[in-house]
């Protein structure tokens, strides 16, 4: 089995500075370059100050997900989900969210196995290809595998395409299970929608986690950075503890888009969200009504284009 890895030396010698880090949020904005953003590409940024996302995976992976999770757009802590395809409650999912207008968003799933009934037979055995060949060690995402390319393609063609079925509409923004839609088989093939919001990597502090990921987030950011549109800053709700973090993450809010990634069938996020801690977190900077929203969002360049 080969695997192409040369596309790492060529970003370290561009020395491609990882803007994720939150010593100073400041920073972003400016960093925004209207010629680093062609088109509707780049970071996505509030029309006025900041925008608090906070968005639920896997909707429609199983009832209880999804009902937990719908229970939480109810309550008004969620602005969007990211649902599945291919999964035991998909189609009762997407029904729901089409009735009620809930945002949501492509969870592209290459790494858990497809559970609702009559997956064709091509697909089943192509994703699983894909699956086993990404779960077998936590390097194998970083590195493009052309042995599997055309598996890759079919199995993110065919959910993109299961997507439009249920909900009448291509996905407008894109985010994947276990984060595999920043596989380097996904990016490097291109096969992602230009233009659309892709989910970034996990934001951090000065110094975390650099040496385990930062030759991964060199070169796929600089691939995002040139197709897609992501937000300034991406976390997960949990931990909830020690307090410092969740006021670092929502003091954020006041001048960037930070998208918050949440699991409310977790009993202690669902607790999170619906029992009031949310709503003493997010005075000054409620959930966002939707994710992708037009008059919420614009493009980096647009918003320069202004000032």
């Amino acid at each position: 089995m080969r695997a192409v890895t040369g596309l790492f030396t060529v970003q370290l010698q561009n020395k491609i500075v990882e803007p994720d880090s939150v010593k100073d949020p400041s920073l972003q904005i400016k960093s925004a370059k209207a010629g680093e953003l062609p088109g509707k590409r780049g970071r996505l940024h509030p029309v006025l100050g900041g925008c608090l996302i906070i968005n639920a995976d896997d909707w429609g992976r199983d009832p209880r997900t999804t009902d937990r999770t719908f229970e939480c757009f109810q309550h008004g802590a969620l602005s969007s989900a990211s649902g599945m395809v291919f999964m035991q409650d998909s189609e009762r999912a997407a029904a729901i969210a089409i009735e009620h207008g809930f945002d949501v968003g492509l969870h592209l799933n290459l790494s858990a196995p497809f559970s609702a009934p009559g997956t064709p037979t091509r697909l089943a055995t192509d994703h699983q290809k894909v699956r086993e060949y990404l779960c077998a060690r936590r390097s194998a995402r970083l590195l493009y595998h052309p042995g599997l390319a055309n598996s890759f393609e079919y199995a993110v063609a065919s959910q993109l395409e299961e997507f439009t079925r249920l909900y009448g509409r291509t996905p407008d923004r894109i985010d994947g299970h276990h984060h595999m839609h920043l596989s380097a088989n996904v990016l490097l093939q291109g096969l992602l929608p230009s233009g659309t919001i892709v989910r970034r990597h996990f934001s951090y502090d000065p110094g975390e986690k650099m040496l385990r990921n930062s030759v991964f987030r060199l070169y796929s950011r600089a691939l995002l950075a040139g197709r897609y549109r992501v937000t300034d800053f991406f976390f997960s709700l949990p931990p909830l503890a020690p307090e410092v973090r969740l006021r670092r993450i929502f003091s954020l809010t006041q001048r960037s888009v930070v998208e918050l990634e949440t699991h409310p069938v977790n009993p202690e996020e669902y607790r999170f969200l619906t029992g009031g801690d949310l709503l003493r977190w997010t005075t000054l900077c409620p959930p966002a009504a939707t994710f992708g929203k037009p008059a919420v969002l614009q493009s980096a360049q647009d918003r320069l284009r202004t000032q």
